[in-house]
């Protein structure tokens, strides 16, 4: 979820206190010492792990928390005789995260399926720097510069998962009204709405509107999050002010995913929906 504070939100007020990026850092630094001693390059030890290049280089320069199977491969890979393992276990994120949200945000990183419906704003993974700096720059209690670019650096950071992870299959289902709502004015929404459009091209994203005409839908009860992990294990995640709620539950998932196959089916297809983004490019 991606309310402000909320998902990525607040390494201030609310958030609670922002984990420093050293150990991120190290770790990185470990990795890529156990790489040269291997006498392999970024671009050849990235396949090695199953990662991509620009994946391996976020590591290694401390900017992304490395998933669970990155390390256990590349402690294998590497025969790092346990460092690396041993290094993972002190990971800390860096500043822009709340740290509700930390244990889903690792989730993410190793999604096989995420499925999104969102009610208030437009998702984390689908704002444009300019949208998002909005949100931050209107948060109550006010942040500082230094603040905002902390937060606004790691939504950023983060919605490269749609890039890195081409395999994971992405759905989001948006009310039509957060879309026309002029978050940022009219330029922002426009841009918004075109970087929308441009996510839709790729093949394993799907986005699709609930239109404001439908007077009742399945997610009257507000907005919610599905993620499933390569091992086929689902987990939900719902988020309010201040606070955010990791489901685990098979039952109470099983609630939410029948909620979620309602909502696509209540929503507009993804055709319609490009038809109705494309208007808004044009119109906001």
């Amino acid at each position: 979820m991606d309310e402000v504070p909320g998902e990525e939100a607040d390494a201030g007020p609310g958030g609670g206190e922002p984990e420093a990026s050293d150990s991120l850092k190290a770790f990185g630094e470990v990795v890529k010492a156990f790489r040269k001693r291997a006498g392999l390059t970024q671009e050849r030890f990235a396949p090695m792990v199953g990662y991509s290049v620009p994946t391996v280089a976020s590591i290694e320069q401390g900017r992304r928390l490395p998933p669970v199977a990155f390390v256990d491969r590349a402690e294998e890979v590497l025969d790092a005789f346990g460092a690396i393992r041993g290094a993972a276990k002190h990971v800390a994120r860096k500043p822009g995260l709340a740290k509700w949200f930390r244990q889903w945000a690792k989730l993410e990183l190793q999604a096989a399926t995420l499925y999104t419906y969102e009610n208030r704003l437009v998702p984390g993974l689908l704002q444009t720097p300019a949208y998002a700096k909005t949100l931050f720059d209107e948060q109550i209690p006010a942040l500082g510069d230094e603040e905002i670019g902390a937060l606004l650096a790691a939504r950023v950071e983060r919605m490269k998962l749609l890039t890195d992870r081409p395999h994971t299959i992405y759905s989001f289902i948006i009310d039509e009204h957060v879309l026309r709502r002029q978050t940022g004015g009219s330029e922002v929404m426009r841009e918004q709405a075109a970087h929308i459009l441009d996510i839709c091209e790729r093949r394993n994203i799907d986005v699709q509107i609930m239109p404001q005409s439908r007077g009742h839908h399945a997610g009257l009860n507000g907005p919610l999050c599905l993620l499933e992990t390569q091992e086929n294990k689902w987990f939900a995640y719902c988020e309010g002010q201040e606070t955010g709620q990791l489901i685990p539950d098979p039952k109470v998932v099983s609630i939410l995913q029948k909620r979620y196959a309602r909502m696509r089916a209540q929503a507009l297809s993804a055709e319609e929906s490009g038809s109705l983004l494309r208007e808004m490019r044009g119109a906001a």
